[in-house]
């Protein structure tokens, strides 16, 4: 992603004096915001006034600024994460919800995208929903629908449509909103998109097998203490995934070492 220098270093800044963005005080929040939207707004952490006198190209770009402040927040608040995970531990992850204010679910999914997400293949163009929309794709083809969706300019929600009507399509079915089919413009599987790639298929989605909607389904109750939910929650939070997910991936771990 492209830098931000000038807000990196009011990050800096509140952090050297030990600033806190919730706890702390409203300082390293408008020290951010202002470097975004300029001198003639006045900003504080509950509400943002303007000069009456204000020119509409200056609101504006004020309004650009913000959006930008918007889309990237999450990819810095996920690095941050990532960076404090790899460098403190899994008690970084209690800390940092303490300290923005933010619950575990939302921690655990910012963490999630950007893990999956290297910096050289986030596109600025898009948004952060963008990106978290094909996490659960392979590398190849989270590039190639974040690619079409960069040169289609799809909102978030057309990326969605477009990405379950190639799921559709490779599986055999009608896709269940036709609208989908159009937007994604014969990208998933036919190779006619308008994107000068004629011919060449799309990649192939990482779908589920085919026989995976008719396994059943086996719930399996396990009882723990108080100490051995907290103990696999941490865990579990270390590796940014929900407390069965890791229990899973564990057991799956085991069972291929014994057979």
């Amino acid at each position: 992603m492209g830098e931000m220098n000038v807000a990196t270093g009011a990050v800096r800044t509140a952090s050297r004096h030990g600033a806190r963005p919730v706890a702390g005080g409203g300082a390293p929040v408008r020290d951010v915001a202002s470097n975004f939207v300029g001198t003639p707004a006045k900003v504080r952490k509950s509400g943002m006034t303007f000069p009456q006198n204000l020119p509409e190209r200056a609101w504006e770009e004020i309004g650009t600024n913000l959006r930008e402040l918007v889309n990237s927040s999450a990819w810095w608040l996920a690095d941050w994460l990532l960076f404090g995970e790899a460098t403190y531990g899994w008690r970084r992850y209690k800390e940092a919800i303490e300290r923005t204010g933010l619950d575990y679910q939302t921690l655990r999914n910012y963490a999630w995208v950007a893990r999956r997400f290297e910096h050289h293949r986030r596109r600025d163009s898009l948004s952060f929903a963008h990106h978290a929309e094909v996490t659960r794709l392979a590398p190849p083809e989270q590039d190639y629908w974040l690619r079409k969706a960069e040169q289609q300019k799809w909102s978030r929600n057309e990326l969605r449509r477009a990405v379950r009507a190639g799921l559709a399509v490779q599986n055999g079915a009608s896709p269940a909103d036709p609208s989908a089919t159009a937007a994604a413009d014969g990208a998933p599987g036919t190779g006619t998109g308008p994107d000068g790639e004629q011919g060449r298929p799309a990649p192939r989605l990482a779908g589920p097998p085919a026989d995976q909607h008719r396994q059943q389904v086996t719930t399996l109750t396990i009882e723990l203490s108080a100490g051995q939910l907290e103990y696999y929650s941490k865990a579990a939070a270390a590796h940014g995934l929900p407390v069965d997910q890791w229990v899973t991936q564990v057991l799956d771990t085991a069972d291929r070492r014994s057979a």
